[in-house]
């Protein structure tokens, strides 16, 4: 989509020398006009630019469209049970040998939802050897930039406890292995570092690689470890040990629970409008809550930020001065090197490869039935294009919330800067929310589906195949683009699915960690 910027200054004929110098400094004294045909920064353009709607016939339907009763019952209604329920104690658990063969570390990448697999990982390879595991050490993240540590985040005492009958784990090394330390790995090569683990090994490959080192120095370290055990051909005990770690053992911290169950309290009891967020979000109003019937909401995790936009190579109607931004930041972050640039924006849609936009997912929503009385919490880090691309989303939600609007900033103070705990707190209410949805596939989506199957709870799936294929017939009607929306996610509301082979069993936990009722 292009932008025309028209003058609307008449120049009188004999003014032309004072109308050529005016138009000269025309951009210096107003920059947001010009800045996208003169500058071809990302963060610049984000900052300036309000990007029209794409689907403007579609959103005002939206917009004029009213849900029926039934409709909107039929949304909010649980999950009915499916049959299957939680299964991770296994009678076949070996106990916990007396002697391990030494310490393991495990040194790991990426946000917090790479890294809570990676600990889930740990735990299971430590099992496979015989190891004790030392509590897992979490890179800073080069986007992020957030140096929270596995005990900033989780509940260390609850993780160690839980897991004592399976796994022995230690916080720190003891003095003898004190050397063993990321910097001492970073300077030469090492004999106790494993650096070549496969994605996806094999059961025996730690054996047979990693269990002589242990053996040899009573210690080796993993790194990276990221995606490094295998999805399948393994005992049903460290199927479900891995489960055991993801869905019970890891607790998030206390104030963290504490932030996220003041936010889910805000949202099920709104305050009034004249009532302000109260700095103790502890504080009792059972009073207040006994007078107001709780409020259903939708947490959206909407994965929209830079990186995301950038990597998909997707067209998002910003012209040409967006897709120059866009292709830079590709070239300084990954080289250039993205697959999906080789191919058109049609084809990319078509085969559901482009991640939703604010205006697309709020499309999606409404089509779905939701409507401008749903309460909407907003899960992201941050959205490129900010608030702009948020406004198209915000108009067919007004009552949509986030962090910042939720709780005052001394509440927010201990996770401020922090993307971790910041998504930790999403993650939280997401999972304490009536119905979950993510904008594009993601560690977060994988991670919230598969806990929410675990926990029998409506998690909408976006058919992306589907949507990208209509939002490019630019001559749907609404009632054509709501009927096809809504044929494609009958079976795509929370409904499970047993994993198949080389799935990820955090986000199919059926039927490795769920037995039939």
């Amino acid at each position: 989509m292009r932008f025309h910027y028209q003058s609307h200054y008449h120049q009188p004929l004999k003014g032309e020398a004072i109308a050529g110098l005016f138009l000269l400094l025309f951009p210096v004294l107003l920059p947001c006009l010009f800045t996208p045909f003169t500058y071809a920064s990302s963060s610049t353009f984000s900052e300036w630019n309000v990007i029209k709607p794409r689907h403007l016939s579609l959103l005002r339907s939206a917009l004029e469209g009213k849900s029926s009763n039934g409709e909107q019952s039929d949304l909010w209604t649980p999950l009915a049970d499916q049959g299957w329920r939680p299964c991770l104690e296994s009678v076949n658990t070996p106990s916990l040998p007396q002697n391990s063969e030494g310490y393991l570390q495990v040194f790991l990448d990426g946000g917090l939802n790479q890294q809570r697999m990676g600990i889930c990982d740990a735990v299971a390879v430590a099992k496979i050897l015989n190891a004790t595991l030392v509590i897992p050490y979490l890179e800073v993240n080069p986007v992020w930039q957030d140096s929270s540590s596995f005990m900033d985040i989780y509940d260390v005492d609850h993780f160690i406890n839980v897991l004592k009958d399976d796994v022995s784990i230690v916080k720190e090394l003891p003095n003898e292995f004190s050397w063993s330390t990321r910097e001492y790995y970073a300077t030469a090569i090492r004999a106790t570092r494993i650096k070549r683990a496969p994605v996806h090994a094999s059961a025996n490959w730690y054996l047979e690689n990693v269990l002589p080192v242990l053996q040899s120095y009573g210690i080796a370290a993993i790194s990276p470890f990221s995606h490094r055990l295998s999805f399948d051909n393994l005992p049903s005990e460290i199927q479900q040990l891995r489960c055991k770690v993801n869905f019970k053992a890891l607790v998030f911290v206390p104030h963290i629970r504490a932030l996220g169950d003041a936010i889910v309290h805000r949202l099920r009891y709104p305050p009034g409008e004249t009532e302000a967020l109260s700095s103790d979000y502890l504080r009792v109003t059972t009073d207040q809550n006994d007078k107001q019937r709780p409020q259903k909401f939708v947490v959206l995790h909407l994965r929209f930020d830079k990186d995301m936009a950038a990597h998909s190579a997707c067209d998002f109607g910003g012209g040409k001065a967006e897709k120059l931004a866009l292709a830079k930041y590709r070239q300084t972050i990954w080289g250039g090197r993205v697959l999906n640039s080789q191919f058109t924006d049609e084809e990319l849609r078509s085969q559901g490869r482009c991640p939703l936009t604010p205006e697309e997912i709020g499309l999606l929503l409404a089509a779905l039935g939701f409507d401008n009385s749903t309460r909407l919490y907003l899960a992201s880090h941050k959205v490129y294009g900010g608030e702009g691309r948020i406004s198209t989303l915000r108009e067919l939600f007004p009552l949509m919330e986030n962090k910042k609007s939720l709780a005052s900033s001394e509440e927010r103070a201990r996770i401020k800067g922090k993307a971790s705990l910041l998504a930790a707190v999403d993650y939280y209410v997401g999972m304490h929310s009536d119905i979950f949805v993510s904008a594009s596939p993601g560690n977060m989506h994988n991670a919230l589906v598969g806990h929410r199957t675990f926990e029998n709870m409506k998690t909408i799936r976006p058919n992306m195949a589907l949507l990208g294929q209509l939002f490019l017939n630019k001559n749907i009607t609404w009632l054509e683009f709501r009927q096809a929306v809504a044929e494609g996610h009958q079976n795509r509301q929370g409904q499970l699915k047993l994993r198949k082979p080389k799935q990820s069993i955090y986000t199919y936990p059926a039927p490795d960690c769920m037995c039939r009722a």
